[in-house]
């Protein structure tokens, strides 16, 4: 039991709260110092509080961020406007990370697809030029529809590899599933392979040692943690690696909803079964994936590299469908996931299939799904039978209420948590990537996606797709009582500030 105390209160996580919660004291001990000066720093913060509150107003934010915002602000001036100050305003300095440069568009794939799809042309053209990423036709993709399909698969790729492993997840964990992982590159880094790993520091503050990158390190892999989690109050906390990549020889990448830990191949059970999914592409539009990482890697690390010698020579593996990998980056100003998935709403002509961990969208995203359900269209949206986090369930269901009246559907995946993030519109599109419907991963975390339209495992999503909604029960009563349903209107209030 001394044991277990002891090395809880020496862990980094509790050390970093202790830290921050002293610094948040110290602000409350300076505010309480000026007490005798109370209405004149009343007033001073009211000023400011009014300043803030035209800076945010006038600002691009979403407005459902902006009223977040706005509420303790003006009501709360003092310390509102102090948070504000700590943790609303976006830092876009280092914006600079994206070299897109070396991706270039193959005019006469794009030039095919307007003549095959003018609506879809018009998703892809966005994306290229606001992300920056081509869409590519000599790609075949493959679709993994649970964790342990993900693991073995990863597994089976990883040891062929001759040339480099590049990995990049928000998650870590010590265990069957990453300690297989860390035998293969161990001995591929033996063999002469570069392999460099990327992982989010808060996402793995609870699940690796600190400092976890010079273990890797003393192996011989290359390895660095993103946004180092200090204990000082900074809007830089917000901002996380979410992604989850794995490049093999520029030949082979992974992405989708599954971090390295057992939990996501239901090694053991967490919050029930765990439903996740993946997806592998082979061929040019692994470049793109590529990229995702040295730009991160560069950044990080300080350092510039020529990404055309990551580019591998890829066979012609004739048209398999249109591929096309995006990312998304809180310092931009262009929502570009949250533009995908309107994008994809808006050109629903039958159905729309959406499985997410958390429901937590803004009113654009909110009225596109009503207006589509409305039309007629079948929208179906598989959420969580059992929860990972359960104030965050509680604004999910606050969302139900709007949703269901509109004749969305909704459905809960009965057998435990589904982590899963995916689009599917009328076995014609889909996207599957690391992107949440939650207002962390639209606008504050770095993310990633693929998307396609006419390929092979279109038809394997839909199949995985029927299959859950067979193991989910839909969702028609949404009643509560008086105070739950008020605990819902405020928590979904400040929802954009969780």
């Amino acid at each position: 039991m001394l044991k277990k105390i002891l090395n809880f209160v020496t862990h980094r996580l509790f050390i970093v709260c202790v830290l921050l919660l002293i610094q948040i004291y110290i602000l409350f001990l300076i505010i309480m110092k000026f007490e005798k000066y109370s209405l004149y720093l009343y007033l001073l913060f009211f000023i400011l509080g009014v300043l803030m509150f035209l800076k945010i107003i006038n600002g691009k934010s979403n407005p459902s961020y902006k009223i977040a915002w706005i509420v303790p602000v003006l009501t709360i001036p003092i310390f509102g406007v102090l948070f504000y100050l700590l943790f609303g305003i976006k830092d876009n300095k280092d914006a600079t990370f994206h070299f897109k440069r070396y991706l270039i568009q193959d005019e006469k794939v794009l030039d095919n697809l307007k003549k095959e799809n003018i609506h879809f042309y018009n998703d892809v053209n966005y994306l290229y030029k606001k992300a920056g990423y081509p869409v590519y036709i000599n790609t075949d993709t493959e679709y993994l529809e649970i964790g342990e399909k993900y693991y073995q698969r990863l597994i089976e790729e990883l040891k062929k590899a001759k040339k480099y492993i590049f990995m990049q997840y928000f998650i870590i964990e010590e265990g069957k599933f990453w300690n297989d992982i860390l035998n293969i590159l161990i001995e591929k880094v033996k063999e002469g392979v570069d392999v460099r790993i990327i992982y989010d520091d808060m996402g793995c503050i609870v699940t690796l040692p600190n400092k976890y990158y010079k273990i890797l390190q003393n192996y011989g892999i290359k390895a660095c943690s993103f946004n180092k989690f200090i204990p000082v109050l900074s809007a830089k906390l917000n901002n996380r690696d979410h992604r989850k990549i794995t490049v093999i020889d520029g030949k082979i990448g992974f992405t989708g909803g599954i971090n390295l830990a057992d939990e996501y191949i239901n090694e053991y059970e967490k919050h029930g079964h765990w439903k996740d999914n993946g997806i592998i592409i082979k061929g040019e539009a692994v470049f793109s994936l590529t990229v995702i990482f040295l730009s991160i890697w560069d950044h990080i690390n300080k350092q510039k590299e020529d990404y055309n010698l990551f580019k591998a020579e890829i066979d012609d593996i004739g048209n398999k469908g249109y591929v096309q990998v995006y990312d998304d980056s809180p310092f931009d100003d262009e929502a570009v996931s949250k533009n995908v998935c309107l994008n994809l709403i808006n050109k629903a002509k039958n159905y729309i299939y959406i499985t997410t961990p958390y429901l937590i969208i803004d009113n654009e995203l909110e009225t596109a799904l009503t207006i589509a359900a409305k039309s007629g269209i079948d929208v179906r949206i598989i959420t969580p039978g059992i929860p990972d986090k359960k104030i965050v369930n509680e604004v999910t269901k606050a969302y139900y209420n709007n949703l269901l009246e509109s004749g969305v559907k909704i459905y809960e995946y009965s057998k435990g948590f589904i982590h899963a993030k995916t689009f599917l519109v009328d076995d014609e599109i889909a996207t599957i990537g690391t992107v949440n419907l939650d207002y962390r991963s639209l606008y504050l975390h770095f993310e990633c996606g693929v998307l396609m339209y006419n390929t092979s495992c279109l038809k394997y999503i839909k199949k995985d797709l029927d299959d859950t909604l067979k193991k989910c029960k839909q969702i028609k009563d949404t009643k509560v009582g008086i105070f739950k349903n008020l605990k819902r209107v405020i928590l979904k209030l400040f929802a954009p500030l969780m």
